[in-house]
């Protein structure tokens, strides 16, 4: 696959309904970082954000490295407001 279409292919991910959520990293994040999680408050799609960004940067990359920069960019295409929605029903 060349590189504009791997790129095509990434951007349209956020248009791409995935198990019932907005994309592949919004169900990723909250089946793999968030869906342990027993929440007891109403959350805000910030906090979830802040946690993810905690469990990724502060415990398995480095800050500055490419790693970094791909882990940044799939956290930007995760919808938080529908993960925070989905919680704070169950709550």
């Amino acid at each position: 696959m060349a590189r504009t279409q791997k790129v095509r292919a990434f951007r349209g991910m956020r248009d791409t309904k995935y198990n019932g959520w907005t994309n592949y990293a919004t169900w990723r994040i909250n089946l793999e970082i968030l869906g342990d999680i027993e929440f007891e408050e109403k959350v805000t799609a910030d906090y979830l954000e802040e946690i993810v960004e905690d469990v990724v940067f502060n415990n398995t990359v480095e800050k500055d490295c490419l790693a970094a920069d791909y882990a940044r960019a799939f956290i930007d295409e995760v919808n938080f407001y529908e993960i925070a929605k989905d919680i704070n029903e169950d709550i």
